[in-house]
């Protein structure tokens, strides 16, 4: 396990959708660590790694080193007038992440950028109504939902009745910082986009996803610097309430104050609260044991159990994608879904900025 969030990248089983060479794929866009869980997920699932670029020649360095299939791209435009390229995966500079999916759609590729997928309410605008030109998708790497084996689970509980309707989420995502080893981009909240929009949008996701709400009315957000002042645009802290459309409640809470002892990047939970049970995922490691990650835990009228998902899961969203691509279906997320999510974070940053004068 990585002892930093940026570089989390599973690994799972090869789970094809396609042939060889049917579903080629491009990386472009290299500044955040996510893009090689990305671009796993993606070939794991079949798809053809054909082209990478960036303009930092030693981020493609490191690229190519790890996905050697991959062909230096000279520049963007050599990989968006290649028309055997389906998709574009990019995890550029998130302020940036828009404009490239808007190049991208107009080019005739569906588009698949890392979270958050935009930093303002005028990119989301952008961003929809490059889709409803285009016909393309802007699909998103929630990674703390669809690459985690036990929130996969948890969705195949709740669907079978597990625990009866959800009436509440709480989502907990700790990060450990690593102040350091992070670009300068990272600390500027223009490029990064605060706490809630950024790492607090995979949590919103998960709200809507398990309430199975299509929007929310935020009750209360704030962001705060509690302990970083050579930082000072960087939210350390951040937490949100919302009501969800159909009744149910959610909150999580953000920050990066993961300590140096704590066996990974941080202890990412999720506890979903239903009528007849409840869930708990303790994701990425379970606190006092070096058992790995992907525990779950169940109560409901039937059982108590813990279930120890690593390897047993995988991760179906990567093929259900490609197969969106080609079929233009959304079984892997709906693209209403996918922007709702990063509505209701970039809304709740801006409330929470307000809240606490940031």
């Amino acid at each position: 396990m990585s002892a930093d969030g940026m570089n989390y990248a599973p690994i799972g089983k090869q789970a094809p959708v396609v042939a060889p060479g049917e579903f080629a794929i491009a990386a472009v866009g290299l500044d955040h660590g996510h893009i090689f869980g990305m671009c796993n997920g993606l070939t794991e699932a079949g798809a053809s790694l054909k082209w990478a670029w960036d303009p930092d020649p030693q981020k493609l360095d490191r690229f190519v080193n790890i996905f050697p299939q991959a062909k230096r791209a000279r520049s963007e435009e050599e990989v968006f007038s290649d028309p055997e390229v389906k998709l574009v995966a990019g995890a550029c500079v998130t302020s940036e992440r828009c404009a490239l999916g808007v190049r991208a759609m107009d080019a005739g590729k569906d588009y698949f950028t890392d979270k958050a997928p935009l930093v303002s309410l005028k990119q989301l605008e952008d961003a929809k109504a490059a889709v409803a030109r285009t016909g393309k998708k802007y699909a998103v790497y929630y990674s703390e939902r669809i690459h985690v084996e036990t929130a996969v689970f948890a969705g195949q509980l709740i669907d079978e009745g597990a625990i009866g309707k959800v009436v509440q989420v709480l989502c907990l995502g700790p990060h450990r910082l690593n102040a350091k080893s992070r670009p300068d981009w990272f600390f500027k909240k223009a490029n990064y986009g605060g706490i809630l929009c950024d790492i607090g949008s995979h949590n919103v996701e998960q709200l809507l996803y398990y309430t199975g709400a299509k929007d929310a009315q935020i009750s209360f957000a704030r962001t705060a610097n509690f302990s970083h002042p050579d930082y000072p645009e960087l939210d350390d802290f951040g937490e949100a309430s919302f009501i969800m459309d159909n009744g149910a409640s959610g909150y999580f809470r953000v920050d990066w104050f993961t300590p140096d002892g704590l066996q990974n990047w941080g202890d990412g939970r999720a506890i979903i609260l239903g009528t007849e049970g409840f869930i708990e995922q303790r994701k990425y490691m379970n606190l006092g044991h070096h058992h790995g990650p992907s525990h779950l835990f169940l109560a409901n009228g039937k059982q108590e159990t813990h279930f120890n998902l690593a390897g047993k899961v995988g991760y179906p969203f990567f093929g259900q994608l490609v197969l969106d691509c080609i079929n233009r279906t959304e079984n892997a997320m709906t693209q209403e879904h996918a922007f709702k999510a990063a509505e209701l974070s970039v809304k709740a940053q801006l409330q929470g900025d307000a809240q606490s004068g940031r």
